[in-house]
């Protein structure tokens, strides 16, 4: 079952179980989706989905961040729910150990000795975790490693 059969399932279910944060955060997705297709004139691919649910997440992340600086409780417990629903249609990330090995190899593939070839080795890397890694983590732990 493809993703947007899936979500098109969970949506009913949300409708039938009344719950109204799965439901919104699923039309929200849905919404993205549908603009995305609009804009490439065509259907959207699983990978493409993931994609966009990746930048969705992040994007909730920030604003979890925002109310919290701001103090305002009750919209990142909001933020938290829809980050909660999105992360459930998204791969299983790679945990930092993990993402640790693969660096250490591509750093071993393209040479890279300094923090210079931080490209390079974000090349490398980015392919392996794509949409199973935050590419803000693996910067930090490609730099890290570099540095190190």
């Amino acid at each position: 079952m493809g993703l947007k059969e899936r979500l098109r399932e969970d949506m009913k279910e949300a409708m039938k179980s009344k719950d109204k944060v799965k439901l919104s955060t699923i039309r929200m997705i849905n919404s993205l989706i549908k603009n995305s297709e609009i804009e490439k004139r065509g259907e959207l691919t699983d990978d493409e989905i993931v994609q966009l649910l990746m930048k969705y997440a992040k994007q909730r992340r920030e604003s979890i961040e925002m109310y919290e600086k701001g103090g305002r409780q009750d919209l990142v417990e909001k933020e938290k729910a829809e980050l909660a629903v999105v992360e459930s249609y998204l791969p299983k990330q790679l945990s930092e150990d993990e993402l640790k090995e693969i660096v250490k190899k591509a750093i071993e593939e393209t040479g890279a000795s300094s923090v210079k070839d931080l490209g390079k080795v974000m090349k490398a890397v980015m392919p392996r975790v794509k949409g199973r890694a935050d590419g803000s983590v693996v910067n930090r732990i490609v730099r890290e490693m570099l540095e190190g």
